[in-house]
């Protein structure tokens, strides 16, 4: 079925007035597809179907073929509180990514009251005249009127090849605009266009990240080491006659204890608060992943026009060649110019050329005003636009474009040629080359140099990337002279290289350059998957279509605030602010989740050994279990998920590139688990040698010491110096707190397990301080033998 299509008389392409576009944005609404409501209920449900919840499940369904009641509800609680937690979280993410729709909308060239200008797409109406060029996101539908486009409509329906769209042609609201330029006519906006809606920038799904895949593998270590303590365990039993049944149901709490059931929500939780903190910064992130591997991020790639640059382009010297004159090289170029593409140096030529906007500039010498028959806009596979005019009766083909791209046009003698453009080029000014002639030749007409100012904070930017070991190189499609001009000024090293020479697969391990010039889009691609080859972690920023492969395949691609559309769709990681800066911001907070992450995981590594080993150990000793598959569920509670307030703690961030040392987390918590291990045999034989509790109070006791010694952990380990060398975040100090409330109430009161005497539970505190010291005391030793403190850490 046809969709709707909507074009009134009148609309001609001088454009609409504001007011007549104001009335028909009335008369047929925004241009923009309602969101569909979110299935609540499904998306709930699924929360229960995931390898977590079914040993949960397995858990509850054993329980009660035992008719364990209360374990069984236990269980029940903590699975839909696990579930309730994770789909609130997803939604806080949703709603994250709806806000971000909103603020990456997508901007038209429009045509209006006789001036072309920028505009939200949604405010396009029937009748709008726009101008599409390479990169753009097509806005609604159009009827082409002039030019010519390759059109990507992959993203619609799902054909690879772009196809050709000329004069008379329609293209489609989502398609993306791969080559060329075009002028048409908008016959169909909002849920009249023909797909529907417009192409989604921002993809909701995101791959398994680096961080995730190594936490994982972490948990599936942890259980490995739990099965062997299961295995020998139900040996022991049988070896002993203990009930198979009763053995079974606590290995697999043992096993469920090991598993860091709120790690996905605690991930999330910090990424998310991270994301939300960045978006205050001027940083948004369309790929929370990204977040994490921008901690690990050692090599940053940066473009330099817009980035380094101001992108504010102005003619700052003319170089005509004789006998043709600098008013004569400005005109000829305006030919090869269009103010309707917005390119920058295009905009800088018609300015300088006197601000007529229209083709030809104020005609030829004799008045003649030239008349324009066909315009290809710059490309930056052939570094040049041309035009073919009429002139006198001439047809007249002119071109611009890169030094050496016109010399090999025109055949100049290469000496002067290369001196010219050289004493431009060390300035850092960009060189554009014009040239002309008829069918039978074309001839140079001179130089013109564009001065694009180096931001006023590249500098300081450099120097701050630099101080975290974030090595920038600079990424450019200028000649190599303005490149090295343009980086010594913002403090790069000189060193630099020509796309051509890192064509031969040399830009990995040596890593000897520091700006690479006269690069082509499939460049860029390839240096970023070549220093990944090598073990780095690649940012890339960009702001163009032809960065776009780069910043999809770079593990943090960033674009800044006046990249493309496809560039942003491209990015992970998209700035608001102009410039930079703000990129300084997303590696701090990125390495402070790390810090975050890394103290979640060693304490929960560190727990594991002492659980596990504790309980195992404790039942082959003494052929009784130390404490009940209750409370060891219950520690699921006063452990894991209270430690989910280290996703909000205040931490520094590491002055170098962190890295996931799992073998080095291993070892140190195993280092601090052992007197945690020998301390926890010291409260169960105090609790009935000394207390001379019954073995109910001393099952008890062992919960309040497990629950305790946890806490204690957590500031063992979140501080990789003195852990009272910085006070802790304010939600870290309230759950602490809570959880000691709750559970020196419940085993004073008897609630859940038999109650203790309030003396025993407060001569806890003893053997916690002994381990909070004694642990430091050796912490630092562990941890510097490990690697994990080899990087100096900024202040909090």
């Amino acid at each position: 079925m046809q969709p709707r299509r909507v074009l009134e008389e009148g609309s001609e392409l001088e454009g609409l007035a504001s007011e007549e576009a104001a009335a028909r944005l009335a008369r047929y609404g925004p241009n923009a597809i309602p969101e569909g409501r979110p299935r609540l209920i499904r998306a709930f449900l699924s929360k229960l179907w995931a390898p977590v919840p079914w040993m949960l499940e397995a858990a509850i369904v054993l329980e009660v073929f035992l008719h364990e009641a209360m374990e069984a509800i236990v269980f029940g609680a903590l699975l839909v509180f696990n579930a309730i937690l994770g789909f609130a979280q997803e939604r806080r993410a949703q709603q994250a990514l709806q806000l971000l729709r909103h603020r990456l909308e997508i901007r038209a060239r429009v045509l209006r009251d006789g001036r072309w200008s920028l505009a939200p797409a949604e405010e396009l109406v029937p009748g709008d005249v726009v101008h599409l060029r390479m990169g753009d996101v097509v806005p609604a539908d159009m009827r082409l009127s002039s030019g010519d486009l390759q059109v990507d409509q992959s993203s619609l329906t799902g054909e690879s090849l772009p196809v050709g769209a000329g004069p008379d042609s329609t293209v489609y609201s989502g398609s993306v605009v791969s080559r060329g330029e075009a002028t048409g006519l908008v016959v169909a906006t909002g849920t009249s266009t023909f797909f529907g809606r417009t192409a989604e920038l921002v993809r909701t799904a995101e791959p398994p990240s680096q961080l995730a895949q190594i936490i994982y593998g972490i948990v599936r270590y942890l259980v490995a080491i739990d099965i062997v303590l299961v295995v020998a365990l139900l040996g022991y039993s049988l070896f002993r006659g203990v009930d198979p049944v009763r053995i079974t149901s606590f290995a697999l709490i043992l096993l469920i204890a090991s598993v860091p059931v709120a790690l996905p929500a605690t991930f999330t939780l910090a990424t998310a608060l991270g994301a939300q903190e960045l978006a205050g910064r001027g940083v948004l992130v369309t790929r929370l992943a990204a977040i994490e591997e921008a901690a690990a991020m050692d090599v940053l790639c940066s473009d330099k026009t817009g980035t380094i640059t101001e992108n504010r382009l102005a003619v700052a010297d003319v170089r005509p060649v004789a006998p043709h004159s600098g008013g004569e090289l400005l005109r000829m170029a305006t030919l090869a110019s269009d103010e309707a593409t917005q390119d920058p140096i295009d905009l800088a030529i018609l300015a300088a050329a006197g601000g007529d906007r229209e083709a030809g500039g104020d005609g030829t010498a004799d008045g003649e005003v030239p008349v324009r028959s066909r315009f290809v806009p710059f490309d930056p596979a052939t570094k040049r636009s041309e035009a073919l005019v009429r002139i006198g009766g001439h047809e007249v083909r002119v071109a611009k474009g890169a030094p050496q791209v016109i010399e090999g046009l025109v055949g100049q003698d290469g000496d002067a040629f290369a001196r010219e453009v050289e004493e431009l080029s060390g300035r850092g000014d960009r060189v554009i080359a014009v040239a002309a002639g008829a069918d039978g030749g074309m001839e140079l007409i001179g130089l013109i140099g564009l001065h694009d100012p180096v931001r006023s904070d590249s500098k300081d930017l450099v120097g701050r990337l630099k101080s975290l070991g974030v090595r920038v190189i600079m990424v450019t499609g200028d000649g190599l002279a303005t490149a090295q001009a343009v980086a010594t000024e913002v403090g790069l090293e000189a060193r630099a290289r020509t796309a051509e020479w890192l064509r031969g697969g040399r830009a990995g391990r040596a890593l000897d350059f520091d700006v690479v010039a006269e690069v082509l889009p499939e460049d860029k691609l390839n240096l970023v998957r070549e220093l990944q080859q090598d073990g780095h972690v690649v940012g890339m920023t960009g702001d163009g279509v032809n960065d776009a492969p780069a910043l999809k395949q770079a593990q943090v691609g960033t674009a800044v605030s006046n990249a493309t559309d496809v560039a942003k769709a491209s990015a992970s990681l998209v700035l608001t602010d102009p410039g930079l800066t703000n990129i300084v911001d997303g590696v701090q907070t990125s390495r402070q989740i790390y810090q975050r992450m890394l103290t979640y995981t060693l304490n929960k590594i560190i727990k594991t050994f002492q659980i596990a080993m504790f309980l195992s150990v404790g039942f082959l000793l003494t052929g009784t279990f130390v404490t009940t598959p209750r409370l060891v569920v219950l520690l699921l509670f006063t452990n894991d998920f209270v430690t989910m307030s280290i996703a909000a703690d205040r931490v520094s961030f590491s002055r170098a590139p962190d890295r996931w040392p799992v073998r080095a987390m291993v070892t140190s918590a195993l280092g601090l688990a052992v007197p945690l291990l020998l301390l926890s045999f010291g409260v169960w034989w105090a609790a009935r040698d000394v207390f001379h509790l019954d073995p109910r109070q001393i099952q008890t006791v062992v919960f309040l010491w497990l629950v305790l010694s946890g806490q204690a952990t957590v500031y063992l380990v979140r501080e990789r110096g003195r852990f009272w060398s910085s006070v802790p975040g304010r939600w870290i100090l309230v759950s602490s707190a809570a959880d000691l409330v709750v559970v020196t109430l419940l085993a004073t009161r008897g609630w859940l397990m038999a109650a203790v005497p309030v003396g025993v539970a407060a001569w806890l505190l003893l053997p916690v301080a002994v381990y909070l010291l004694g642990s430091e005391a050796i912490k630092g030793t562990v941890l510097r033998r490990s690697g994990l403190v080899s990087s100096a850490r900024a202040p909090t």
